[in-house]
């Protein structure tokens, strides 16, 4: 269907940006593509700040923010630029003038503005502008490979001059992402020129990575119509993992291929337009130089022996196990949480159905913009005890942002004024507007069990709690917390009342990206019970040799979830079909 990518034949500039949403393969991509390029004798940098990079599990070395030069592959070097450090030292560099000149809840109030995913990039972004903008680099390295590429957001705040003012000395809305920059001021003409970089053609390539998986594919459309509006228009799509034939006497695998070409027969418009080419799905582990070069070889496939998944086997709860537990400890608010395409929707649905059949009134509750709780229970006769509603984000968002713009906006001039509306496009403008109406939600069913399919993070529930202090202590703030709100951050730091399920899959990136998210949560004083590890083909009797390898490489991670991230966790397999209806729920629950 699709060319499959070479990295020789399909790379034309020095500089390559890898982007898509976590568990993808960008980072295997972006590795395989590097060592494809110094094979062929150009001298290679690679450089990741992707805070869950395991770079240094793929080659096998030592990996720090200086280039070291990768042993087994001649002209290639590497870096790995932790996000994580980066943001703590930028956040230091911002705030210690402030210390002991303001009163420290202020001082905590800003600690928190600089804690979320949008300084995080913003360090990130300002340690790799220095490549960009150094010429002195184009004449070390033929490519420059970036693992992780900033969004249209974060460049469109850095085009922004009032970026560029101080930010701490003016107060904010509340629930802000402006705090990050406000340390730029002495960087904006590298700034400009790394932005520049980005837009030139004949210097970047976008590599827009995706599964061929339909929450994949509209993330990377997303992301490409972002890009494309700010200038950066030399892209390509990488459809990664792409099962090239299925068994015919196995039925997981014949529905694993099935509902790859399914996704793919419904690509995005936009993304037709683009250079698409695809990677295969193979059964062995992404690291390791030789099987980087095969993965981009003109053979990527090896002969794979069928291996028992029932050696050894990992005992493991189901999600009934789990729906046990929260009706003895008669849990009232339940979350799931997760990145995008692990399946919250649906655990979310089958813990409803579970709670319902244990005779319990509950009520379910999304964010998904195309309702898709309906088209789950549709043509289905719900329980008298289950009701099911909808709170639609952009409603939410753009009631958010209408208050916003009336209260913080009214005494901005016009420079001002553009700069609130762009920060207003953060992601935690969307996550706070909607906490806000699940708040509602919570606030009017005092006499049910509410199930939440997508829960905010624990920086965007600090941000909330610090601005209610920031309030009491300074009234400097226009934001406003409503009472339900106010009443529900109590009301989820009490194990007694809530509980929050982490979905992931058995892959690396959802499971540290989830880690990381339960670490989040813990600052929040949240603390989850549950782990829910979804769609795992190792609870599969596949016989596909390619799946079958997959489904054994899943152990390690299934390992780590129930040995050191969760002593409470269930498993649920790849399934066939998605499950549709209170009755095929019921099964999932029993899985």
């Amino acid at each position: 269907m699709y060319k499959t990518f070479k990295p020789k034949e399909n790379v034309h500039t020095p500089f390559l940006f890898f982007t898509g949403k976590g568990g993808v393969g960008k980072t295997s991509t972006a590795c395989a593509t590097a060592v494809a390029l110094a094979d062929q004798g150009g001298k290679v940098l690679l450089v990741s700040t992707d805070p869950a990079s395991n770079l240094q599990d793929v080659f096998n070395v030592e990996l720090t923010s200086e280039p070291v030069e990768i042993p087994s592959v001649k002209n290639l070097f590497a870096s790995n630029i932790d996000p994580e450090e980066a943001a703590r030292v930028y956040r230091e560099k911002t705030i210690d003038p402030y210390r002991n000149k303001l009163p420290d809840s202020v001082v905590n109030q800003m600690e928190e503005q600089l804690s979320g995913a949008c300084t995080v990039e913003i360090a990130a972004f300002d340690e790799f502008s220095h490549l960009l903008a150094d010429d002195n680099i184009l004449n070390q390295y033929d490519h420059v490979l970036f693992d992780t590429a900033p969004t249209g957001h974060t460049l469109r705040l850095l085009s922004l001059p009032t970026a560029w003012t101080g930010f701490l000395d003016e107060g904010t809305h509340g629930a802000s992402c402006l705090g990050p920059l406000s340390g730029l001021g002495d960087k904006r003409d590298m700034y400009r020129k790394a932005v520049q970089s980005l837009s030139d053609r004949e210097k970047t390539t976008l590599m827009l990575i995706a599964r061929p998986e339909e929450s994949s594919l509209i993330e990377a459309n997303r992301a490409s119509q972002e890009l494309r509006n700010i200038g950066v228009q030399n892209q390509m799509l990488v459809i990664n993992g792409l099962l090239q034939s299925h068994m015919q006497d196995d039925k997981v695998s014949i529905a694993f291929y099935e509902r790859q070409q399914y996704a793919l027969n419904k690509l995005p418009e936009e993304l037709k337009q683009l250079k698409t080419l695809s990677l295969p799905y193979v059964s062995y582990s992404l690291t390791g130089i030789d099987n980087l070069r095969k993965l981009v070889s003109n053979n990527p496939f090896v002969e794979t022996k069928e291996v028992s998944n029932n050696t050894e086997p990992i005992q493991l709860s189901k999600l009934n196990d789990l729906v046990d537990d929260f009706t003895s400890r008669n849990t009232r608010v339940i979350f799931t949480m997760g990145k995008g395409g692990v399946g919250k929707t649906s655990i979310a649905s089958a813990i409803a159905v579970g709670l319902t059949e244990k005779g319990q009134k509950v009520h379910l509750t999304t964010t998904d913009p195309a309702a898709h709780l309906d088209y789950i229970f549709k043509d289905n006769d719900k329980k008298e005890n289950l009701t099911i509603s909808s709170v639609n984000p952009e409603k939410e968002v753009e009631k958010y942002k209408q208050e916003v713009l009336e209260q913080a906006g009214k005494d901005q001039d016009e420079e001002g004024l553009a700069y609130l509306k762009e920060d207003l496009e953060s992601p935690c403008t969307e996550e706070i507007a909607v906490f806000r109406a699940f708040a509602e939600v919570v606030e009017k069913s005092e006499n049910e069990i509410v199930v939440i399919d997508t829960a905010p993070t624990g920086h965007t529930l600090l941000l909330l709690d610090s601005t209610e202090a920031y309030h009491k202590e300074m009234s400097r703030s226009t934001g406003d917390i409503p009472e339900s709100v106010k009443k529900l951050l109590p009301r989820l730091r009490n194990p007694e009342e809530t509980d929050v399920v982490i979905v992931t899959l058995a892959e690396a990136t959802p499971v540290i990206e989830a880690a990381r998210l339960q670490e989040d949560l813990k600052r929040a004083q949240i603390d989850p019970k549950w782990w829910v590890i979804n769609q795992s083909l190792y609870g599969t009797d596949t016989k596909d040799p390619v799946l079958n390898g997959r489904a054994v490489a899943e152990k390690q991670w299934i390992k780590k979830v129930k040995e050191e991230l969760s002593d409470r966790c269930a498993l649920i397999p790849w399934m066939k079909e998605e499950k549709i209806g209170y009755h095929n729920l019921k099964e999932m629950i029993n899985a």
